[in-house]
């Protein structure tokens, strides 16, 4: 009996060891990111239009601020519009630490060479199309696939149905 109890903790210790050693090299690897590889990641970021749509945030939560204040206190909207207007500008310098965050995302999904990659992708002439028509390839692709599904639905409706009858349900 002792010396079963003896090898289970052995084992236990073991592969506590093994998984302690495993999560000591991934969080070193996760480390390892140099200064070209985030470097890399901002060109990627930026070829690819990836923050821009953060653009608009800080406008969007003043809008809903000032909204919000005035229909409590319209008798004073001047000022809390000034005031809602000065604190975003104040907040502003913040999008860096946001920009630095999803950096630090690109970092960890792809190397240097893939963000070297994508960044000459999405800046030529090609991938600058690509961004541009993206939109209207989405619309374009959602009035297709919304006719498809209606059509898809409308025979199924019927197969169904002429089934469901033959069957004298």
């Amino acid at each position: 009996m002792r010396m079963r109890v003896t090898h289970t903790r052995d084992v236990f210790l073991s592969v506590l060891s093994f998984a302690a050693a495993v999560f000591v090299s991934m969080a070193a690897l996760a480390q390892e990111v140099t200064d070209e590889h985030r470097q890399a990641a901002r060109a990627a970021m930026e070829a690819t239009g990836a923050s821009d749509r953060l653009d608009s945030i800080l406008p969007q939560l003043a809008s809903f601020q000032k909204a919000a204040l005035i229909a409590n206190r319209p008798d004073i909207e001047s000022e809390i519009s000034d005031t809602v207007d000065e604190v975003a500008i104040s907040l502003a310098s913040r999008r860096g630490d946001l920009e630095k965050e999803i950096v630090d995302v690109y970092t960890r999904k792809f190397t240097q060479a893939e963000l070297e990659s994508i960044s000459s992708f999405f800046s030529s002439e090609t991938g600058i199309k690509f961004l541009t028509n993206t939109p209207i390839l989405f619309r374009e692709i959602d009035e297709i696939s919304a006719l498809w599904r209606q059509g898809i639905n409308r025979d199924m409706t019927k197969e169904v149905t002429e089934k469901l009858k033959e069957k004298g349900l």
